[in-house]
């Protein structure tokens, strides 16, 4: 691939990733002169793969004078499947070229423990939400989804912690899947996914340098540079639920002690909440009550101190914390601020903001949008 095509392919990626972007955020992003982004921009209008339009009049680059131009990607028809196994459900959606969720539907189930199961209803879901807007898998131009463990860098991508997801080691989701639904599908882990869905959709939209933290039933994290994941050698890294704990003494699934997933998760905290009279009944009440947000607080407290390391060692824009307990709010990231103001070097805890995840626990769904509709543009 030539230089220029090179070039062309990446502004194409910008704009279909970002759904509207400004000529100069191409040209940051990118790493290109203006000239040049407009020389390719250029291109695309003739080739009828992106338009120039006003920005919506409360959308990005809009201002108090002439509304600014933004370059939109020309969408094809068909529909973008996205799938996200966690390790209590399996959710599916269906969208449009866009990534705009046409159909959504969830079933709870053992995911971890029966993959079989997992798998196949998966497949049922898919059957179910299709549908629902009266369309067949032949609709369906690409397909991602999320497993919530650490799949190889292998071509077949292949379940290999014994740890996590004990029923899937050895398998390939992606072939399994493709066999159930009928379409190649493209897989990561869910916390990468749930970084890329802050990173093209929500709070990491404009953050090249951030570390996303998934803090549910488990505790994984991303790490992104320069805009795209670090996977590491092969394919793990981010798997902070099993740093050890000072203090933390209880056994772990992975048969070490004091491991960060023993000492929080969201099971722990909603059987903290459970012991108060009367309980929360959801994250807006737990708030309300301040034993609960000190239960909150130091369950964000224990993951910062985590964060810290992280931090010392990448010096990130960003911490993002998203998962269920992103849900508490204010005061579960109050306290993974107060542990990586404590335990990062100064210099790196006044450089990093630490952020809700704009979409919560559906970071990951949308994620796989976006990976799905990467998968897309390559096949255009």
């Amino acid at each position: 691939m030539t230089t220029r095509a090179a070039n062309l392919r990446r502004v194409f990626d910008l704009v279909r990733e970002h759904g509207t972007i400004t000529r100069p955020e191409v040209s940051t992003l990118a790493q290109l002169s203006r000239s040049t982004v407009s020389s390719l921009v250029a291109e695309l209008i003739d080739a009828g793969w992106v338009i120039e339009r006003q920005a919506n009049a409360k959308g990005p680059g809009a201002g108090s004078g002439r509304p600014a131009l933004v370059l939109a990607p020309v969408m094809p028809d068909g529909l973008l499947l996205a799938i996200d196994f966690g390790h209590n459900h399996v959710r599916v959606a269906a969208a449009d070229m866009a990534c705009e969720v046409r159909a959504e539907r969830t079933v709870e189930l053992d995911v971890d423990e029966n993959a079989g199961q997992a798998l196949d209803g998966c497949a049922d879901l898919v059957t179910t939400v299709l549908a629902e807007l009266g369309a067949d898998r032949g609709a369906v131009r690409a397909a991602a989804a999320g497993i919530p463990g650490p799949l190889d860098n292998g071509p077949q991508r292949k379940v290999r912690s014994p740890t996590i997801l004990a029923d899937w080691i050895d398998l390939s989701p992606a072939a399994e899947l493709e066999r159930r639904i009928g379409r190649p599908i493209a897989i990561d882990n869910d916390a990468n996914l749930g970084a890329l869905g802050e990173l093209r959709f929500g709070a990491g939209h404009r953050v090249g340098d951030f570390i996303y933290v998934k803090a549910s039933h488990g505790i994984g994290a991303s790490v992104v540079l320069g805009g795209q994941p670090y996977r590491g050698a092969t394919g793990i890294a981010g798997e902070i639920g099993h740093t050890q704990i000072p203090g933390a003494t209880q056994r772990c699934r992975c048969g070490n002690r004091g491991c960060l997933e023993t000492a929080v998760s969201i099971e722990l905290v909603r059987a903290e909440l459970r012991r108060l009279r009367p309980p929360p009944a959801n994250p807006a009440d737990a708030m309300n009550d301040p034993v609960a947000r000190r239960i909150v607080t130091e369950a964000g407290r224990t993951i910062g101190r985590v964060a810290a390391d992280l931090c010392n060692c990448l010096n990130p824009a960003a911490v993002i914390m998203g998962g269920e307990l992103s849900e508490y709010g204010p005061p579960f990231i109050t306290g993974v601020r107060d542990s990586i103001d404590r335990y990062a070097q100064p210099a790196t805890s006044e450089a990093v903001a630490v952020l809700a995840a704009e979409h919560g626990r559906r970071a990951e769904i949308l994620g796989a949008l976006a990976l799905a509709a990467q998968l897309a543009s390559y096949h255009s």
